[in-house]
């Protein structure tokens, strides 16, 4: 049974004192903490002028920018050090773009091999680099907990410059260890920034903020005044697919990121969304994760992460549309590889006497960057944790762990620690390397260690319903109320409704692979839907029928797909 509560209604005085506000839009802002009027102006109508903060303020800001601008006066040889995700390549392009911009061009962008490299900065990367003369790296989303790497690039005479988000690295003795870096520019870093939770591609777009102001003070170069408002289409991708928090400077830096992206000019990105059938001028958060988030990660995940970095940079038509194409393949044979490792999972389980309370299984051929997306279908088929493994192209077993909603995977991880050479991530999905010789005993150790651990395997949490309705109250002024809030992400949740009573006139299962759910209910005469990807009817609390009474918890969304404007319901579960 799902665990959840219908938020408390707002208090008589908050509603007072927001009395400008809708009714739906006050209980919005008062389950999200917010009760007084210049919060919620604040929160409503974000500011790029007040609710971005000077970059100046970042550690070590001015070291980096003196260090950047030196190597541009001196034309020194630079490389940008970025991570392969969908934040480290969206922070490439941007000073990709600003070097381009002001006329510099002895650089190169350096991205590492997710299935060879593994992630960060690496001492390989370095001893490659350091043979091509360079000068000096500037790392994005990556670096802070990169010791070894940056203490090899200062042995070979190279500078670093490390941007990046990440928490540093703690000794034995629980002491901070930072890298032998030229400038270390982390909001985590230091107490002079009055906002932690930029992504790495945030972190950059505010070294470029400083790189501008600096140069244009120099008279290094000229920059119309905004112009680098234009890179915030980079900055949206990447701070709502990484999934930091959407408040304070995030809030701004995603809602601005969106209004540039249904303006952006990029080819690539036009040509990627054409494919797909999303229209550009209404693209929406959601759009960002479920189009533009898997197409840019599968770069990585299946080939070379520089085909997704190119797409976004590139000016040319044609190429834009070869590399749109490119990347859609890539998905394609990304969904057919984690389809084929699925149905081998389910063929070892059906042959399974009795299924085990946690999942452990793994094949030395599957991607390590591919079975977090299994892992993810067999804790909710299953309903039970899922841990999976393959072995990377240095032969390293690397794994990806998926909680069923119900039972933390990092609880589960500290109960075995020595089983691992690394460990990390948070109650629903983490990830691993295992200590070679220890797979054998990997899926009897974690399941000995759920049995241990008894309650304290358990998440706690609780999941929040802002408001309990009636279909016949979703029209369109109400829809239009709730996108105020957007957009919507980490600490601003998209706002989660309970229809209790309802029954479904219709329980069909759609898409090619016959593997999403959509329901029908009829109300005044309106035929409302309801769906759900990748869960069947069995695979809810409960399962839903014809003509048989069902409480739907749901998101209320509006579907643009292939031009057709669509107000429907996301089903999250039926109990």
């Amino acid at each position: 049974m799902v665990n959840y509560r219908v938020a408390d209604a707002a208090p008589k005085e908050v509603k007072e004192i927001l009395f400008e506000y809708s009714p739906l839009v006050q209980q919005l802002l008062y389950s999200r903490g917010i009760v007084t009027v210049n919060e919620a102006q604040s929160f409503l109508n974000p500011s790029y002028e007040t609710d971005l903060h000077d970059p100046f303020l970042l550690h070590d800001m001015d070291i980096a920018v003196t260090r950047i601008l030196d190597a541009m006066k001196k034309d020194q040889k630079v490389v940008i050090y970025s991570d392969y995700d969908c934040d480290g390549i969206p922070g490439a392009v941007i000073l990709h773009d600003f070097f381009k911009m002001v006329g510099f061009g002895n650089f190169t962008n350096y991205i590492p091999h997710r299935h060879y490299e593994g992630f960060g900065f690496s001492t390989y990367a370095v001893g490659k680099l350091s043979e091509d003369a360079v000068e000096l790296i500037i790392t994005i989303d990556c670096g802070t907990t990169d010791v070894e790497a940056a203490a090899l690039a200062k042995e070979k005479g190279i500078d670093v410059i490390i941007t990046d988000h990440h928490e540093p690295k703690q000794s034995e003795k629980k002491e901070l260890m930072f890298p032998q870096a030229h400038a270390i520019v982390n909001p985590k870093i230091g107490d002079t920034y009055p906002f932690g939770g930029l992504c790495g591609a945030g972190v950059v777009f505010k070294l470029a903020q400083a790189l501008i102001a600096k140069g244009v003070q120099e008279h290094m170069f000229e920059i119309k005044p905004g112009l680098e408002k234009w890179w915030l289409d980079m900055v949206g991708i990447a701070t709502i697919a990484d999934m930091v928090p959407l408040t304070g400077e995030n809030r701004a830096l995603a809602y601005y990121g969106l209004q540039v992206l249904r303006k952006s000019r990029r080819p690539g990105l036009q040509q990627l969304l054409r494919k797909q059938g999303v229209q550009q001028r209404s693209l929406t958060e959601d759009d960002i994760g479920f189009t533009i988030g898997p197409r840019i990660n599968a770069a990585s995940r299946m080939d070379n992460p520089e085909d997704a970095f190119c797409l976004l940079t590139t000016t040319d038509e044609g190429d834009a549309g070869a590399r749109a194409a490119h990347l859609e393949k890539l998905n394609n044979e990304r969904r057919g590889l984690v389809a084929a490792m699925t149905k081998e999972a389910h063929k070892r389980l059906k042959d399974i006497v009795e299924v085990p309370d946690v999942l452990v299984m793994g094949n030395p051929d599957w991607r390590p960057a591919l079975v977090g997306l299994v892992a993810n279908k067999l804790a909710e088929e299953y309903k039970r944790p899922a841990f999976l493994w393959g072995r990377d192209g240095n032969g390293v077993i690397k794994g990806s762990c998926r909680s069923d909603g119900r039972v933390s995977v990092v609880r589960l991880m500290e109960g075995v620690t020595d089983h691992f050479d690394e460990h990390g991530g948070h109650h629903q999905s983490g990830g691993f390397s295992v200590v070679e010789g220890s797979i054998h005993t990997f899926s009897k150790a974690l399941n000995d260690a759920y049995v241990a651990l008894g309650e304290g395997a358990l998440i706690d949490e609780e999941l929040l319903v802002d408001l309990s309705l009636e279909l016949h109250d979703i029209d369109t002024a109400f829809l239009r109320e709730q996108v105020s809030l957007s957009p919507f992400g980490v600490h601003n949740p998209k706002p989660l409704y309970e229809f209790k009573d309802i029954e479904p006139t219709s329980v069909d299962i759609f898409g090619k692979t016959k593997e999403h759910t959509k329901l029908l209910f009829e109300t005044a005469g309106i035929a409302r839907e309801a769906i759900a990807f990748f869960r069947l009817p069995g695979q809810f609390c409960a399962e839903p029928k014809v003509g048989q009474k069902l409480t739907l918890l749901a998101h209320l969304e509006q579907s643009f797909f292939m031009g057709r404007q669509q107000t429907r319901l996301r089903i999250i579960d039926i109990v």
